[in-house]
């Protein structure tokens, strides 16, 4: 997704020759473009082996019966699949599209720590081997869930204590990736940008870095116990000494509910640039979206049991955990209501940035329901652990999170590129996903209030129709992927297609549509002077 940069000579940027050539250029490289590429791109192959992972559960799953693994590899499956998914796909995806657009965007002219920048991608590379890698150690790879709770936890083979270590190294990657992202927004905007005036994918990364330093060491103390109860003879989480397997959960969720909103609001923030560009309107209420964004990462950080319900908390705690949970259905409510406000009477057309952005609003919703639905007690009591659980989050993350990316992707990748993608393939992509998605989870609440629990490799007959319309789905929703990359990706990185304009969207407003396309090596090497709307460059 780089910038392909054979441009040298097109824009009399006479300071290209800088660029190094070969794989010096992205081994040692420095300049954000290239990182966010390399990080987009390592992210799409994470995808790919998550997606793998994803089939050969649904594959098991197809019809009752053990099929095709037994009940260890599956849950192996399950686990691995989740901690590729949100470690090694959405999360360093959302990293790439940071690094590419931020600087671009505040009129920046890199990040403010390019070494730095360097060091927390190439981290990621042994830690995703060491995870991957885990399948082959003795005993398999990790099969306690991608939550990695205790006692299960203390049970597994070496395997568990390579999955401990490539956390750590993920975590450590997260946070320098963050204290980069906030030195560069707080201190390399262009004169006359002030905060109020930064495009909403600056504000939603500027909150989500400050979560990520917030909670990645919580994750990084939860696990570091899990392995000196593992070797050094403590008993955090082991009963047999003292210890409390629920305190893991306190522990886990205190990470694991803030990292969920790491997970979506850049994606909130994607979605803020392409829905008004898409329907030539300013974004509709952007100081309520700022102070939604920041409402919605402090109450992150009071919602944690909520996955704990069925734990014997006590119901004073219940209904403490009930409330604040349906409070933070408040702040994004106004995002949701500011979107659809600002396509109310605009001039909409229906690119496919845009097709994936509504795509996004609509189902993203539909996932906030059913988790405004588990938010009461008594009814997660009976959904706990079952497969509407699985529905929700995949709405909240797949359709949230993937599809916002693809909406980005889609949106910027004339800029990065200098080619424009092929509409048609692009509406396919758009099409196929999102009917395969839909049928793939939809059927997922139905098996859920119907009581079928997750993490199980068989299941009884009353199970079989709906779990074989969820597996044919997946197969459809995976090979979508591939064809987004062969159909779209591929070519746009080849150079294949229309050449590109300076402002390919007509509606699109914001620095990065200043620079010409594809986006030069180095950009605002002397910060632009601004209008008084601070998105476009005077003289």
């Amino acid at each position: 997704m780089s910038a392909v940069l054979d441009h040298h000579d097109a824009h009399g940027h006479d300071h290209d020759h800088h660029a190094p050539t070969g794989w010096r250029r992205w081994v040692f490289a420095t300049n954000h473009k290239d990182i966010g590429t390399l990080y987009l791109l390592f992210s799409f192959v994470m995808l790919m082996i998550g997606g793998v992972l994803a089939l050969g559960i649904r594959a098991e799953l197809f019809q009752p019966g053990l099929q095709l693994v037994n009940p260890q590899l599956f849950n192996q499956l399950t686990t691995m699949h989740g901690l590729i998914m949100v470690f090694g796909a959405i999360m360093p995806a959302f990293v790439g599209f940071a690094n590419w657009m931020i600087p671009l965007q505040i009129g920046a002219s890199d990040m403010a720590f390019a070494r730095m920048n360097n060091f927390s991608f190439w981290l990621m590379i042994p830690a995703a081997l060491i995870l991957a890698g885990s399948f082959f150690m003795p005993g398999g790879a990790p099969a306690a869930g991608w939550t990695l709770y205790a006692p299960l936890t203390l049970q597994m083979g070496p395997s568990m204590d390579a999955a401990i270590f490539a956390m750590h190294i993920l975590g450590a990657s997260s946070i320098m990736g963050s204290i980069n992202i906030i030195v560069t927004i707080l201190n390399m905007r262009a004169p006359g940008m002030t905060l109020m005036k930064m495009p909403m994918f600056c504000w939603t990364w500027l909150i989500t870095a400050y979560l990520l330093i917030a909670v990645m060491p919580v994750l990084a103390g939860a696990i570091t116990m899990t392995l000196t109860d593992r070797h050094f003879g403590t008993s955090f989480f082991n009963p047999a000494g003292g210890g409390d397997p629920v305190m893991y959960q306190h522990i886990f969720w205190f990470f694991g509910h803030p990292e969920v909103y790491i997970m979506i609001l850049p994606a909130f923030g994607i979605v803020s640039q392409v829905v008004p560009a898409f329907s030539r309107k300013k974004l509709f209420g952007y100081a309520s979206m700022v102070y939604a964004t920041g409402s919605i990462a402090i109450l992150s950080f009071v919602v944690w049991a909520h996955h704990m319900f069925t734990t014997g908390m006590p119901v004073t705690g219940q209904l403490f955990f009930m409330y604040s949970t349906m409070l933070i259905a408040v702040p994004t409510g106004v995002k949701i209501f500011n979107w659809i406000a600002t396509m109310w009477k605009g001039s909409m057309t229906f690119e496919t940035p845009m097709l994936w952005a509504v795509g996004f609003i609509f189902v993203f919703t539909m996932g906030g329901f059913t988790g405004l639905i588990l938010s009461v007690a008594p009814i997660d009591i009976q959904m706990q652990d079952t497969y509407y659980v699985v529905a929700h989050f995949h709405y909240v993350l797949v359709a949230g999170s993937l599809f916002a990316m693809f909406s980005g992707i889609y949106y910027w990748l004339p800029k990065w590129t200098g080619v424009m993608y092929s509409e048609t393939r692009g509406k396919i992509h758009f099409w196929w996903s999102m009917i395969s998605f839909n049928v793939t989870f939809f059927p997922m609440h139905f098996l859920g209030l119907a009581g079928m629990p997750r993490r199980y490799a068989d299941y009884p007959m009353q199970f079989a129709d709906f779990n074989m319309i969820a597996s044919v789905g997946a197969f459809f929703f995976g090979f979508a992927q591939v064809y987004f990359f062969v159909a779209v990706i591929l070519p746009a990185m080849m150079g294949k297609g229309q050449p590109a304009p300076q402002k390919p969207w007509e509606g699109a407003e914001g620095l990065e549509w200043e620079v010409p396309s594809p986006a030069p090596f180095h950009t605002f090497e002397n910060p632009p002077k601004l209008d008084a709307t601070a998105t476009k460059v005077i003289g």
